[in-house]
């Protein structure tokens, strides 16, 4: 459905903020009355995605209030860097009584695309094995019940591939190759000895609209990362999934590949919430990447006493550019801070008053410090802190934490993930547990990390739990070291949670077949699949489990066939 000139203008200029938030007759009315939010859709019929003028957010943000913070999209990025085996799926195609291959079975990815021209995703008769590809980064006639992007059906496709021209027909290209990657993993064809793990389900693909300039301004994303994107955006390609795997009747396991250190990590916001309650869904499997944070110095944790102030101290390097720091408390306290340049000037103690922003500009250096509070926020009740320190000086920079209440005093604090952040960037006592990226915090997708198969290793760099909430994570671990597969210009391997969540995602379309094709468990959803392969899962001896390494084991798809037998 084609929108009206004016609203696509609206929606597309630089100066528009989108954003996603609850439902609400508060919600409601300030769009009434204000005349300047543009709604775009509802999503599962409980959160509306909305657009507004960046001059204008000042306004929602103070209607919105304290849920401002959860309603704000974050910016995630791949977590993947440029065997089937080890995990048990091979064995479970070469079974034959079980015969699974996924067929029947959709695998979705909401990534940097797809390119449809592989022979690794087309059929011995030349024709696609993706049904659907939904390109948010293009402008025309949006799918149906949605306000941006276009939609390639798979006669589209089969049309371009017949062509001497496909991308005349099919404009949509993955430049990353991250999101071609993880399709050919979970859904790859066989090809030349290469197979992936589920090669008879059929593939729905997103290509994410690149997060808009107040976004990356607001997180302080350096110039150099090209692949940042929006929450909002993965919501509205989770949404597209979900209504076609809807038409078709069909079963459907979504890979999320992208991962953020901007958000709670508690599984509060509005998008963790939204994919809890697509997890709960019949016939619906979320896998989500732990992150590869753990090695990153990334995370830092302390505990403030009463009457006492706790220092965080961050090592800044030379050309750094601009430094974000948040900081999360719980419900019962209430925090102030400082902050110290590495030449000793001070910006003395800002009194904590929920959404004022204070900027200071330093005398002696070129830097500018912005600090900002926000609490109670929505969900869990606690405070941000959020602290940008502007073109920073190199040396260590100090922040001091204050407490103006304090009953527990726990805080955590994180950096931008890699990639985000300048690599000479760092916490001086750094902590790599909790650094389970988001939203593989929420409670309601598959939290997938990685792990050697060659050596039955974690992968050093694999995220660790658990999540604020204290909820262990990850749930389990994957291959995710060299993993092979195919980017747009050929064979290559991938390192990363990402990968190893690509093969997860194939290993549960497989036990959607068996459960909801073959009518085995046909209530089945994320948390059967989860409780079906945690038993499967294989564990050393010598070892503790759960753990925040490696969960409750690496997932070992045929033991889960074994162990439902007995049940």
């Amino acid at each position: 459905m084609k929108l009206p000139l004016e609203i696509q203008e609206f929606i597309n200029a630089p100066d528009t903020v989108d954003f996603v938030t609850r439902a609400t007759d508060a919600f409601f009315d300030f769009v009434r009355e204000s005349g300047e939010v543009i709604i775009g859709q509802i999503l599962s019929g409980r959160y509306v995605l909305g657009y507004i003028k960046e001059q204008n957010f000042p306004h929602l943000q103070e209607a919105l209030g304290a849920a401002f913070v959860s309603s704000a999209s974050v910016i995630l990025g791949p977590l993947g860097r440029p065997d089937l085996e080890a995990a048990g799926i091979i064995q479970v195609h070469n079974q034959p009584y079980l015969n699974l291959k996924g067929r029947g079975v959709l695998l979705g990815f909401v990534d940097t695309g797809i390119d449809y021209t592989l022979p690794v995703f087309r059929y011995e008769d030349g024709g696609s094995k993706i049904l659907f590809l939904y390109d948010q980064t293009a402008e025309g006639d949006p799918p149906r019940g949605f306000s941006t992007g276009v939609e390639y059906t798979v006669q589209d496709i089969d049309q371009a591939l017949a062509s001497d021209d496909p991308f005349s027909v099919v404009p949509q290209k993955d430049d990353t190759g991250h999101g071609t990657f993880l399709a050919s993993v979970a859904a790859g064809r066989s090809l030349d000895g290469f197979i992936g793990a589920a090669p008879d389900a059929e593939i729905i693909a997103v290509k994410l609209r690149k997060a808009r300039p107040f976004y990356r301004k607001k997180y302080c994303v350096p110039p150099w990362q090209d692949e940042a994107y929006e929450s909002s955006a993965i919501m509205v390609g989770v949404e597209y999934i979900l209504k076609k795997a809807q038409e078709l009747d069909r079963p459907v396991v979504i890979c999320l590949g992208m991962g953020s250190n901007f958000g709670s990590h508690d599984g509060f916001s509005v998008f963790e919430e939204y994919l809890e309650s697509v997890s709960i869904q019949k016939g619906i499997c979320l896998c989500a990447a732990a992150g590869n944070e753990s090695q990153a110095r990334h995370h830092f944790q302390g505990t403030l006493l009463a009457g006492e102030s706790s220092p965080v101290d961050i090592k800044v390097g030379e050309q750094a550019g601009d430094v974000y720091l948040a900081i999360w408390n719980t419900i019962s306290d209430r925090f102030s801070v400082s902050v110290r340049s590495p030449s000793g000037e001070l910006v003395g103690r800002i009194p904590a008053r929920s959404g004022n922003m204070t900027e200071v500009k330093l005398i002696l250096e070129r830097t500018k410090v912005q600090v900002e509070y926000h609490f109670p926020v929505e969900g869990s009740g606690g405070q941000l802190t959020i602290v940008r320190i502007l073109d920073a000086t190199p040396g260590i920079w100090t922040v001091t934490l204050y407490g103006d209440i304090v009953l527990n005093g726990g805080y955590h604090a994180w950096l931008p993930m890699t990639g985000f952040v300048s690599p000479t960037v760092e916490f001086l006592s750094a902590s790599p547990d909790y650094t389970i990226t988001v939203p593989a915090t929420t409670a309601g997708p598959i939290c997938c990390g990685a792990y050697n198969s060659a050596n039955q290793s974690i992968y050093p760099r694999s995220s660790r739990g658990p999540s604020r909430l204290s909820q262990m994570l990850p749930d389990l671990v994957a291959p995710g070291v060299s993993v092979s597969g195919y980017y747009p210009y050929g064979y290559g391997t991938m390192t990363g949670t990402s990968a190893a969540t690509a093969v997860l995602s194939g290993a549960c379309a497989l036990l959607l077949q068996w459960g909801i094709v073959e009518e085995n468990d046909p209530a089945m959803s994320t948390y059967q699949i989860r409780a079906y392969l945690i038993r499967g899962c294989l564990r050393s001896p010598a070892m503790m489990y759960p753990n925040v390494q490696w969960g409750y084991g690496a997932v070992q798809l045929m033991q889960t066939f074994h162990l439902m037998r007995e049940l």
